[in-house]
């Protein structure tokens, strides 16, 4: 007991010593309490920030959306009592007060898939482009050992050295009948 009450009245020193904007036990420095102005705070927070982010994966911000003014405040107090009195207005106000967009829509496409495959392909296309061009003014003609008859000489001779013949290409080749194993 007397552990818990030397905990607490430390915890409000070091509380009381900090600056009223620093956020104790931050992850991200970038989310500071001055950033989010004088909107309450409801929650732990996406990695314990006080920030407002709509994501699927985490639906319940640190923070409120928009900050309390006569007209919310007046609906907080009536939300208190029965919802049933609450109109689908005022329910919808009160929500829109507290969350940006509803699931829905942040689930909902939004079509930026789009604008990422269009610059895909422009670049696709200019890769293309500039190999064509590149073949016909850049580089030479190949080299005429790339004809077949030049080919077909380099095979032979290839065979007549035995070149690689244990598991190669003379080790498919038929020394005493002078044709390809089957």
């Amino acid at each position: 007991m007397a552990l818990r009450l030397i905990n607490s009245a430390l915890r409000r020193q070091l509380a009381a010593q900090l600056p009223h904007n620093a956020q104790v036990g931050s992850v991200a420095s970038v989310h500071t309490l001055d950033k989010i102005g004088k909107r309450e705070i409801v929650g732990f927070g996406w990695n314990g920030t006080a920030c407002y982010a709509d994501r699927a994966d985490y639906p319940m911000p640190a923070v409120r959306f928009r900050e309390a003014n006569n007209e919310i405040t007046a609906l907080r107090t009536k939300e208190q009592g029965d919802w049933k009195k609450l109109s689908p207005q005022e329910i919808k106000a009160l929500y829109r007060a507290s969350f940006c967009q509803t699931i829905a829509e942040v689930q909902a496409g939004t079509g930026e898939w789009k604008m990422h495959l269009g610059v895909g392909l422009i670049f696709t296309a200019a890769a293309i482009w500039i190999a064509v061009l590149m073949n016909l003014f850049v580089y030479d003609e190949l080299p005429v050992t790339f004809d077949e008859e030049h080919q077909k000489a380099q095979l032979k001779r290839m065979i007549d050295l035995e070149i690689n013949p244990v598991t190669g290409l003379s080790s498919k080749w038929d020394y005493e009948n002078n044709k390809w194993k089957n």
